[in-house]
């Protein structure tokens, strides 16, 4: 099948390579001219295991192209997703501008039937807004092309999106047109051949059901945060706590880890944008309030421990982080809890020598002219002349370190764990002083 893709960010480039990959033909389009410039000398600007490679072949083979051609790209595909960026406003809501400019583009551009596919994450009524855009463009052409619009959330986790995209738990389809129900279940026909996982639902159900699914996640996050900030007060370990709920079938062990709270491109936006919706609509989600006010005090907790331990004024101290970005196998550091203990550290007088396997590049950007923040080549280099350490990404090099190595490089023998890596026992065993997230001290 021909499938235009605009956008080329996290979901557009993980979704374009993966139809190539299929054996479609798939034309992606951004208006980003630097980003395609990137794609097309072989370059990613994001990093994703096993995207790049996806990328090449696919490209070689001629099945994946990126352009600034809107105009090609709208003639290319029947089927038109849409996946560009929708940031949160000053409210919360999520900024459709980009949704309806490239809704917009199509509606100027379409000579044929098109099924416009709403990809991005967007509010309840999003698909109306888009269908009204293009039936806009379309009358201000005196033509009455056919088309339709679907919404077909993504839920891919960054990190593992190749292996959710093709391997799929569900393939959410909000459409009320048996046509373009019909298109979309051939094109995702070879990611489901052992069993269904097609759900047709309504447009709107579609719409909420991304939002829901992100709030639910988030919700188990901030629950065992908060359960995590008892258990340390009454002499709990969450660990066990966690494991002793995760055997139950009816809450199971997923997304039950404490830790220093959520971030990235995701949960903290679509929680923010899911409660506006609730609050337009005249009954507000009572429970994401809470859900976002635990998880903004628990990325602080961090630098509270740190404080507790060297005092309040960190002045002419020095502390190393391993990891920067949100969290383990992606870049992004949108949102990372990273981001809000160095700000602490920072503003208590302290300097920051960090290390993170990929997201240095993005950080070195971040923390450009801020002579306090150091970036080291190695999770060893980084120890070096700091004062403790704090673990804030659970990368898997940062599990079993070599902790004499680690007590030798460090002026005091502490460690701050956002991450829950270590075990408090083998901590005390090795002379180590470990702050950890729910666990005994």
């Amino acid at each position: 099948m021909k499938v235009s893709v605009i956008g080329t960010g996290y979901v557009g480039l993980v979704t374009g390579a993966c139809l190539a990959d299929a054996g479609n033909h798939v034309f992606c389009c951004d208006i980003d001219a630097a980003k395609i410039a990137t794609l097309n000398a072989g370059g990613l600007p994001i990093f994703e295991p096993g995207l790049e490679a996806i990328v090449a072949r696919n490209r070689a083979a001629g099945r994946l192209v990126f352009s600034t051609d809107i105009a090609a790209c709208v003639a290319h595909g029947e089927l038109q997703f849409v996946a560009v960026g929708t940031p949160p406003g000053e409210d919360g809501s999520a900024d459709l501008s980009h949704v309806v400019s490239a809704a917009r583009a199509i509606g100027r551009h379409m000579t044929e039937y098109r099924v416009i596919v709403n990809k991005s994450t967007v509010p309840v009524g999003t698909a109306d807004k888009v269908r009204s855009a293009v039936a806009e463009e379309l009358s201000a052409r005196g033509i009455a092309t056919p088309f339709s619009v679907v919404s077909n959330p993504e839920f891919l986790k960054e990190g593992a999106a190749i292996e959710d995209f093709m391997r799929p738990d569900r393939i959410v389809i909000g459409s009320e047109e048996e046509r373009a129900t019909q298109l979309l279940r051939q094109l995702y026909a070879p990611f489901q051949r052992n069993h269904e996982r097609v759900m047709v639902m309504s447009v709107r159900s579609a719409e909420l059901t991304k939002y829901a699914a992100n709030a639910m996640l988030a919700t188990r996050i901030s629950f065992m945060n908060d359960l995590a900030n008892l258990a340390e007060r009454i002499g709990a370990d969450i660990e066990e706590v966690r494991r002793g709920i995760g055997s139950d079938a009816r809450i199971g062990y997923h997304f039950l880890y404490a830790g220093a709270g959520y971030g990235g491109s995701c949960f903290p936006k679509d929680v923010k944008a899911l409660q506006r919706t609730a609050e337009q609509a005249g009954h507000p989600l009572r429970l994401l309030a809470a859900v976002d006010a635990v998880n903004e005090a628990q990325k602080g907790v961090l630098a509270g421990k740190v404080k507790a331990r060297f005092g309040a004024n960190l002045a002419g101290r020095k502390f190393a982080l391993w990891g920067l970005a949100f969290k383990a196998n992606t870049d992004d550091m949108r949102e990372a809890s990273s981001l809000v203990l160095i700000a602490a550290l920072l503003e208590a007088g302290a300097s920051v020598r960090a290390y993170d396997p990929v997201a240095g590049h993005e950080a070195a950007r971040l923390f450009a002219g801020e002579p306090r923040v150091e970036l080291a080549g190695s999770a060893a280099a980084a120890l070096e002349g700091c004062d403790a350490l704090c673990v804030v990404t659970e990368w898997q090099e940062f599990r079993s370190p070599d902790f004499e190595a680690v007590k030798a490089k460090l002026k005091t023998p502490a460690i701050f764990d956002g991450r829950n890596l270590y075990d408090p026992a083998a901590m005390k065993r090795l002379g180590i002083e470990y702050f950890a997230i729910g666990r005994p001290a």
